[in-house]
């Protein structure tokens, strides 16, 4: 499977240097990555972005919290590039299902990215809103599930086989917390994983033996244990 790789990222130089990067095949971000940017006005700094990134495919959220609002939102954001799908949480925050905003905007071709789904039964109510045609990407957010001693991969695999009949939706492995993540979602047939742009710099080295490896831990602890000058 060649799971393409996303940067998940707000920061405008590290948008600049992860663009020129070959692995690097389109980029997410949300408004809790944009606020630590430093970003003050949301259209603005979206803007700044997508001049960047003119080409590649990238998620811009919405963060209204009921249908009318977030439709509004969407239809703007939708309006900034071709380039943008729409992100849409699957459920608001009061943890009412956003199934009427996701068929409308589906419905009108609107490319949209249906954020924080941890379970195949949410992947289900989704394709169920959806058409056969305009692109979609549903985010199983499985770093976060197994933060919780939870198992993502069984809701991943689930996810793949009932969306297969829909060529239009791709299934994201968000929230990643190792490089061995990008494996993992390699393995299970995952269309797409989104990334922080320091454990694509990790990915970048795979190919290391264990041999390797163990050369370059000694060393480290060799040279850190002469830096601090320690004595037995």
């Amino acid at each position: 499977m060649n799971t393409k790789i996303f940067c998940d990222i707000a920061e405008l130089e590290k948008i600049k240097k992860f663009n020129r990067k070959k692995i690097v095949k389109g980029f997410t971000t949300n408004p809790s990555l944009m606020r630590k940017a430093g970003a003050k006005d949301y259209k603005s700094y979206s803007k700044k972005i997508l001049q960047i990134c003119k080409n590649k495919p990238i998620s811009l959220e919405v963060f209204g919290d009921n249908h009318e609002i977030m439709k509004k939102q969407a239809y703007k954001i939708n309006t900034w590039g071709k380039n943008i799908f729409v992100k849409i949480p699957v459920i608001n925050s009061k943890g009412i299902f956003m199934g009427k905003t996701i068929r409308e905007l589906n419905k009108n071709k609107v490319k949209l990215n249906i954020t924080a789904v941890y379970s195949a039964k949410q992947t289900k109510e989704i394709l169920n809103c959806l058409d056969k045609k305009t692109k979609v990407i549903i985010s199983i957010f499985a770093g976060r599930a197994s933060d919780t001693g939870k198992d993502p991969i069984p809701e991943i695999i689930k996810s793949i086989r009932i969306s297969k009949k829909f060529k239009n939706v791709k299934i994201l492995w968000a929230s990643v917390r190792e490089p061995y993540n990008y494996i993992q979602a390699k393995q299970l047939g995952c269309h797409i994983i989104t990334i922080p742009p320091t454990i694509i710099e990790k990915i970048e080295n795979f190919g290391k033996s264990f041999d390797q490896l163990t050369k370059e831990t000694v060393r480290t602890f060799l040279i850190d244990s002469k830096k601090a000058k320690f004595k037995i």
